[in-house]
C-alpha cells in the first residue's frame, strides 16, 4: 500500500483555504448511527481527515474513529451495529489544532462523576493554550492536543451542581469560535458561541430533532429544517422535548462571511440564505466591478463554478468548462517524487483545449492564498491555447490568518499579505487580477456594504479585524503538545 501524502505536501500543491470540520447530533432516532454517518458524509467537504461516532443506549456509551473518509469506514452494517443506541453524535474532521492523529478525533469523552459527556466542536479557541496551562497546574491531565479537551476540563472541575450549569460555566471561560453539539446520558446540547461565527442548524427527523453544521445534512437524510441555532443560544433535547436556554451576554453577530464564498456546500442555505444564490451575486459583483473583453467564462472547478456563472451571465459572456477536474485524486493520493513534481496541479485539473484555444479567458476562482495552485493553472490554461488569461478573484485578497477553526497559512505566507494586486499579477502571470472588494462581497449576501465601525461578518481574514482577543497569541506561554506519544494509525 502507498504511503498517505503528508501534511506538507498537501499544503504545497493545494493552497486553498482548508475545511473546518462539520458536527451532527441526533436524539431518539432508532437508526440514530446509520443517520449520523449518513449526516457526517454530507458534511464531509468540512474535513476528510478523521470522522468519529459516539452513542448511548440508555445504559452505555459505544464509539467508533477512523482517520479517513467516513465512506471508508462508516459504511458496513457491522460498524454501524456496534453503534447501539437512539441517541448519536458524530464529528468530522480537519485538524486546525492538534495533529491528524486517532487521540485528537472527536468526538472527545470523558466520564464525569455525573456519568459520560461527549462533545464535538467546530470552531477554535483562541485562548486553548492559555486555559491549558491553567488547568495543568491544578491538576488536569490532558491526552489530546486539540483545544476541545479543555472544554472537557473546564465542565469536569466546574464547581456548579449541575451538568448545563457547569456545561455554561466552561463555555464563558472560552474565546474564540464554537459551534458545539455534546451528549451526556440524558441529554443532547447544541450551542453557538455569543458571535456565532460559525455555522449550527436544528432540524427533526422523524420526531426526532438533530443538529448538524450545515443544512446538507438535513437533505441526506430526508430531515426537516427547523431553523438556525441563534448566536449565543443553548438548545437542550431531553425525553421531554426542547429547552432553549440563552447563558450568554447578548452581543452583535460575526458569522463567518468565507463561509458564502467557500466553505459551505453550495447547496446548503446559511444563515437564511442559499449560498449557491449568493455565489452566483459575488460573481455578478465581480463582473460589474471588474468586467474585461473576453470570450469565454472559465470556472476554477470546483468551488469557482457557481461565481463564474454569476459573472458570465452579468457580464453576458459564455461559460464554458475551460479546466476539467479529475475526481479521482484524494487525500491518500501518492506524493509525486521531485523528479515528477513539476507535474503539479495537473495531478487534479486539466486544460480544456477545445474550449480555450484561441480565446481570451477570465478565469474565476474563489480565493488566493499562497499563489503557487494560481500560477500552475494560469500556466496550464496558456499550454491549452489560450490567448488572454486574466483571473478575477471572488472574494477580497486574503491578507490575514484565520484563528476561528481554519487552518490558514502564517500571515507571511499569504501572498496578498506582501505584494500589491498588481504584484500578484505579476507573478501568476496573468493579463490581469482583479479581486471582489470587500463591500462588493456585503452586497453580495443582501447588505448594502461593510460597516467598518461595526462589522456585520467576521471578516478578519480580509481585514485584519478579529471580532474577539487572541489571547494565545499576544501571550508568551505556549501549549506542550505530546511530542512523546507517536501512534501508528
Amino acid at each position: 500500500m502507498m504511503p498517505p501524502v503528508s501534511r506538507d505536501a498537501l499544503d504545497k500543491s493545494d493552497d486553498h483555504l482548508r475545511e473546518e470540520c462539520g458536527v451532527f447530533g441526533i436524539f431518539g432516532h432508532p437508526e440514530a448511527a446509520a443517520v449520523t454517518a449518513l449526516g457526517l458524509h454530507a458534511l464531509e467537504h468540512r474535513g476528510q481527515e478523521a470522522a468519529r461516532i459516539v452513542t448511548y443506549d440508555g445504559h452505555q456509551f459505544f464509539n467508533e474513529r477512523h482517520i479517513g473518509l467516513v465512506g471508508d469506514n462508516f459504511t458496513k452494517r457491522s460498524v454501524i451495529d456496534r453503534l447501539q443506541g437512539t441517541r448519536a453524535i458524530g464529528h468530522v474532521r480537519y485538524s486546525t489544532t492538534g495533529a491528524p492523529v486517532l487521540r485528537n478525533v472527536q468526538p472527545l469523552f470523558a466520564e464525569f462523576a455525573g456519568g459520560g459527556f461527549a462533545v464535538a466542536h467546530n470552531g477554535n479557541l483562541t485562548n486553548a493554550r492559555t486555559l491549558q496551562r491553567r488547568l495543568q497546574k491544578t491538576g488536569s491531565i490532558f491526552q489530546s492536543t486539540s483545544d476541545t479537551e479543555a472544554i472537557i476540563h473546564l465542565t469536569a472541575t466546574s464547581p456548579r451542581a449541575h451538568l448545563v450549569e457547569r456545561f455554561v460555566d466552561a463555555l464563558t471561560q472560552i474565546e474564540g469560535a464554537y459551534s458545539l453539539v455534546a451528549m451526556s446520558e440524558k441529554k443532547l446540547i447544541g450551542v453557538r458561541d455569543p458571535l456565532g461565527v460559525r455555522p449550527l442548524i436544528l432540524g427533526e427527523l422523524d420526531g426526532a430533532y438533530l443538529f448538524a453544521s450545515e443544512s446538507c445534512a438535513l437533505d441526506i437524510i430526508g430531515a426537516k429544517f427547523i431553523r438556525d441555532v441563534e448566536p449565543g443560544e443553548m438548545i437542550i433535547v431531553t425525553e421531554d422535548g426542547i429547552e432553549t436556554l440563552n447563558p450568554f451576554p447578548k452581543m452583535r453577530s460575526r458569522f463567518c462571511i468565507f463561509e458564502y464564498v467557500y466553505f459551505a456546500r453550495p447547496d446548503s442555505i446559511i444563515e437564511g440564505r442559499s449560498v449557491y444564490e449568493v455565489r452566483k451575486r459575488i460573481g455578478a459583483e465581480l463582473a460589474a466591478e471588474s468586467p474585461v473583453p473576453a470570450d469565454v467564462v472559465v470556472p476554477v472547478p470546483d468551488s469557482g463554478v457557481p461565481a463564474a456563472i454569476g459573472f458570465a451571465q452579468a457580464a453576458n459572456v459564455p461559460f464554458d468548462l475551460g479546466i476539467i477536474r479529475n475526481h479521482y485524486v484524494g487525500r491518500t493520493f501518492i506524493e509525486p517524487s521531485d523528479s515528477i513534481r513539476h507535474m503539479g496541479v495537473k495531478l487534479k485539473h486539466n486544460g480544456n483545449r477545445a474550449v480555450l484555444e484561441g480565446k481570451k479567458v477570465v478565469l474565476v476562482d474563489d480565493s488566493i492564498v499562497r499563489g503557487t495552485t494560481s500560477l500552475k493553472i494560469v500556466q496550464m490554461v496558456r499550454d491549452a491555447g489560450a490567448a488572454e488569461v486574466h483571473m478575477r478573484i471572488a472574494s477580497p485578497p486574503t491578507t490575514d490568518s484565520c484563528f476561528y477553526g481554519v487552518d490558514t497559512p502564517e500571515k507571511s505566507k499569504l501572498i496578498a499579505s506582501r505584494m500589491s494586486v498588481e504584484e500578484i499579477a505579476q507573478y501568476i502571470k496573468v493579463d490581469s487580477l482583479a479581486f471582489l472588494s470587500i463591500d462588493g462581497l456585503y452586497r453580495a449576501v443582501g447588505l448594502e456594504g461593510r460597516h467598518a465601525d461595526a462589522p456585520q461578518y467576521c471578516d478578519a481574514c480580509f481585514t485584519g479585524d478579529y471580532p474577539t482577543r487572541l489571547t494565545d497569541r499576544s501571550g508568551c506561554d505556549q501549549m506542550r503538545q505530546l511530542s512523546l506519544l507517536a501512534e501508528a494509525s
